[in-house]
């Protein structure tokens, strides 16, 4: 059975059940597995012909063993994932992966549709009950809210930065109501990941079964690492050992760290291009070694992106050798030569980010939406400059549906993105929640007089 220790490494290790149930060690560390299933050389060479349910439950397996039996584990694949995964080929051997056609038109549905499953098993199986706090910037907030919908034993309440968020962004999960909370904090996406993690670790909030369906979550991670698997699987001869590179628009780094894991595992992987907006803190990083955050971060257009001190920066850290506190203090510096061997970190402005939307829509009939287009043109830079590259495949990922950002699309394209069924009469919905100011006690207060039993 595969353990799972703190990043900050003062607490014992735990399982998988009760890394999910935790969300945060109770060290303020993130769990990490203490060994990455090894990607067979069979698995690398069946993946093109399984479906994307099969490969999930393959690729997660061995990292629940003892948790949850191959059985479950397939039942769970195959409820989560039962939405297309688009290939699209831009230009030469360079695609766009579309992982925006579950049911919140983004990325975070693969993580959080997994997590609702797995964890509302765990709570029915052990007959507690479960308050998840989730801080988000954009899309996090809207998919952990649709995929806990209705899930006995667990109550759900999003804080969100009021002006920082897209409206529809915002009403994917304020018209939901049941067992979904949600609060409009006067703050940055920073500000409302800090209190939920100081919630997370106060002794006087032990009794409530606190946890996280952020990206600090363990659970957020791993079932993000299939889609590198099987995108690469589809466009590379990785049985044969073909590399491939990934662009990845990146704000809490969660997406990055899934396809760290997959690279670990052993999924041929030339490099990743780490694309941030004008939050380039951990660019800055890879380039000189020393951490920064940017405090307060900074507003962009790609706002689902706009994070001054990235969590999951503390798990890269611990997985080439290093620590990173809570904080973002450099306990030991991880080995940055391998660092900047896997990764080509470049920052993304808002003024190249609408000139990449206008760009690739002009030339090649595709549209992006902000943090898809700053994965794209991040990837076009390094092609650019390492032009040996260009001629292996190449994948950027597309994060959430241009249709979440119309104003901004329809400004540069002069088109209306296409409605997905998910968004249908979502702007006719009325919407109920709270707001907040940045007073921790006041917090505190809300989550025992709402939440205490």
């Amino acid at each position: 059975m595969i353990k799972y220790y703190s990043t900050n490494r003062e607490v014992p290790k735990v399982d998988l059940a009760q890394a999910l149930l935790q969300g945060q060690a109770g060290d303020k560390g993130l769990f990490l597995p203490t060994s990455v299933p090894a990607i067979s050389r069979e698995l690398l060479s069946n993946a093109r012909d399984m479906s994307y349910p099969d490969l999930a439950a393959a690729v997660l397996g061995p990292y629940a063993d003892g948790v949850f039996s191959r059985d479950v584990m397939e039942e769970i694949c195959h409820k989560a994932y039962n939405f297309d995964v688009p290939l699209e080929k831009v230009t030469g051997r360079s695609w766009v992966m579309r992982l925006d056609r579950g049911p919140t038109a983004s990325f975070k549905d693969f993580a959080a549709r997994f997590m609702g499953l797995a964890l509302g098993r765990l709570v029915r199986e052990r007959n507690t009950d479960l308050l998840i706090l989730t801080a988000t910037s954009g899309d996090t907030g809207s998919a952990v809210a649709h995929a806990f919908l209705g899930v006995e034993g667990i109550r759900v309440l999003v804080l969100f930065p009021r002006e920082e968020v897209s409206d529809r962004q915002r009403k994917q999960m304020t018209t939901l109501g049941g067992n979904i909370s949600t609060i409009a904090v006067e703050g940055k996406f920073d500000e409302c990941q800090a209190l939920v993690k100081r919630a997370f670790s106060d002794p006087d909030l032990t009794d409530m079964n606190l946890s996280s369906a952020n990206s600090i979550n363990i659970g957020r991670l791993l079932p993000q690492s299939v889609y590198y698997v099987y995108s690469a699987s589809r466009l590379a001869d990785i049985a044969g050992g073909e590399e491939v590179v990934f662009s990845v628009p990146s704000g809490n780094f969660g997406d990055l760290m899934g396809g760290v894991l997959a690279l670990t595992g052993g999924l041929p992987v030339s490099r990743f291009v780490v694309a941030t907006n004008s939050n380039d803190e951990v660019p800055r990083f890879f380039a000189s070694g020393v951490y920064k955050k940017i405090d307060p971060s900074l507003v962009c257009i790609s706002n689902a992106m706009n994070v001054g001190h990235p969590s999951n920066l503390a798990r890269l850290v611990a997985l080439y050798g290093g620590q990173m506190d809570e904080v973002g203090t450099l306990v030991s510096t991880p080995d940055l030569e391998a660092v900047n061997r896997d990764f080509y970190g470049i920052s993304i402005s808002d003024d190249e980010t609408r000139a990449t939307i206008g760009r690739v829509f002009r030339d090649y009939g595709v549209m992006l939406e902000p943090h898809g287009a700053v994965g794209w043109a991040g990837l076009t830079e390094y092609l650019e400059k390492n032009p040996d590259a260009a001629s292996g495949t190449s994948i950027s990922l597309e994060t959430a549906h241009p249709a979440k950002f119309p104003e901004e699309i329809r400004a540069i394209t002069g088109q209306d993105p296409l409605l997905p069924p998910s968004l249908e009469g979502l702007d006719e919905q009325e919407e109920i929640f709270g707001e907040m100011g940045l007073d921790y006690a006041q917090f505190k207060n809300h989550l025992v007089s709402e939440y205490r039993s």
